[in-house]
Order: C-alpha cells, then structure tokens, then sequence
C-alpha cells in the first residue's frame, strides 16, 4: 500500500511539473526573477521612482477585485472598461500622477490590453504595467 502510494504521489509531482513546464499561463515560481518588459514597472520602480505616488487600475474580474485589491484601486477590466472608463474619465485625466495597472500575475495579458486601451482610447500618456502583477503587489505588501 505504502509502494503504491510513493508511486501515485511521484507520478502527481512529474504531471504537476511538466504542466508548469509546458502550460502556456503556467504561473512564475520565482517573482524575483522577473524583469519588466516595455512599458511595465516592477514595484521598486514605484517605490523610488513615484514614491508609490501612483492611480491603481485593477484589470481583474470583479470577483478577484473584490476578494482583495490595492487600497484606492479602480476595477477597470475588459468586461466593464467603456462604462468604467466614461464613470472614471475625469478622475483618469486630472489624477496628474502616472497610472499602473496590475492583473493576476506575470502571464496575465488583461493589464497590457487595459493599457493600450487606455492609451488609444482615452489619449492617457503615462499608463504602466506592474511587473508581475497582483503576486507582486502582495509580496511587496507583506515584506
């Protein structure tokens, strides 16, 4: 019983890595390591560039945002964003400080969708995207 045990749980540990390995939105285990890319920010950036003097944008779903959000954080997300933006267009435009939006994780693309959004639709100039996402905020939040 105990061998056929050690077999199943060795047997879950392979699938569960080759997933990670070959899943296109496998999350990233080491937020560390993760660069940003164009027109994204990592949180130190924000730290010490804008001394976290920044416009939250959540681009997750209502459900994620309501389970827990950065304080002060619009939800802004490709399900609401028309009504949302018309509701938070003067808010977005006299905010005069930059705009960062942050979805679920690094290989979350709704935050880069919101931004170009952002920046077509709405003309907003100085709209980022947080490097590694709501994992990134957290993380931060607790260190």
């Amino acid at each position: 019983m105990i061998k056929g045990a050690t077999i199943l749980l060795i047997l879950s540990a392979l699938a569960a890595i080759a997933t990670h390995v070959w899943h296109p939105s496998a999350p990233v285990w080491y937020l560390a390591q993760l660069e940003a890319g164009v027109n994204e920010v990592t949180m130190e950036d924000i730290q010490t560039r804008w001394r976290n003097d920044v416009l939250w944008i959540d681009a997750r779903t209502q459900e994620r945002y309501d389970q827990g959000h950065v304080p002060g954080a619009l939800l802004l997300n490709e399900f609401n964003r028309d009504n949302a933006l018309f509701e938070n267009l003067e808010k977005l435009q006299t905010a005069g400080k930059p705009i960062v939006i942050y979805c679920d994780g690094q290989k979350c693309e709704a935050s880069h969708k919101m931004r170009e959004y952002l920046s077509e639709s709405a003309g907003l100039p100085d709209v980022w995207v947080l490097t590694g996402g709501w994992p990134a905020w957290e993380q931060n939040a607790v260190n």
